[in-house]
């Protein structure tokens, strides 16, 4: 046991532990999410933050340490959003037919979202910083982050919103897509994946990937139409409101 520990005490102080970490809990969390045929409770994201989160609480490795090592998979983050632009660029003629209804569906879908989070925040009586950082927890993080430091609310705590939004739009997806019994063709799929990218960004359109290549083009369309109205609108909306 105290070897073991030495060992611990070792790895957790080494610059790769965080990668390590990280790319062997997701592997496992994946392996287990298709073997049980990918069903939603069993997204590998969530069970990849709840494990790596309980074992540096567990452990007491402090997230600086961990992040040291895990940032390179964060530097991905960017080339994978970026690649998402491909499956857009094999549609690109129906988007262009289309590009009228998708932004006027991304405006509505955008307003909804924030909306309804300024609503729940104000009828839950919260307080007000706490209620502006709700307002862009359907863009992907870092955007939210950005938002919420101009219009008043706290950057922390919309990363985390976002992060929950993501999660409870993966999760949620199949069931409410299923209620509303949309049809499994190009439409449908499309509409689907349109959704998540609106209501859940990145996660959201990581999980419209897994299944389907239709879904997966508009989910990544939908997080980019919601990275720039967001980015433009919500700061001149609580401007002019102020």
């Amino acid at each position: 046991m105290p070897k073991f520990v030495e060992l611990w005490v070792y790895l957790s102080a080494t610059p790769l532990f965080g990668l390590t970490a990280t790319l062997v809990t997701y592997v496992l969390t994946y392996a287990v999410y298709q073997r049980l045929h990918q069903v939603p409770w069993a997204n590998p994201v969530l069970w990849s933050v709840v494990l790596i989160s309980g074992g540096l609480l567990a452990t007491g490795v402090p997230y600086p340490s961990y992040f040291s090592g895990a940032q390179f998979i964060h530097f991905l983050l960017g080339p994978a959003v970026v690649a998402l632009g491909w499956p857009l660029w094999q549609r690109r003629t129906e988007i262009r037919a289309r590009w009228g209804r998708l932004f006027v569906a991304a405006l509505l879908g955008g307003a909804a979202a924030s909306g309804s989070a300024l609503v729940l925040g104000w009828l839950l009586d919260l307080p007000q910083a706490v209620t502006l950082s709700l307002a862009p927890k359907s863009v992907t993080a870092p955007v939210a982050m950005g938002i919420a430091e101009k219009i008043g609310g706290i950057p922390a705590l919309a990363a985390v919103f976002a992060v929950v939004t993501g999660l409870v739009g993966a999760l949620s997806g199949r069931t409410i897509f299923k209620l509303l019994r949309l049809p499994f063709n190009h439409m449908g799929w499309a509409a689907r994946g349109f959704a998540l990218g609106t209501a859940s960004h990145g996660i959201g359109a990581a999980r419209a990937m897994q299944v389907n290549a239709d879904a997966g083009a508009y989910a990544g369309l939908a997080l980019g139409l919601q990275v720039v109205l967001a980015s433009i609108l919500l700061p001149l909306l609580f401007r002019w409101f102020e």
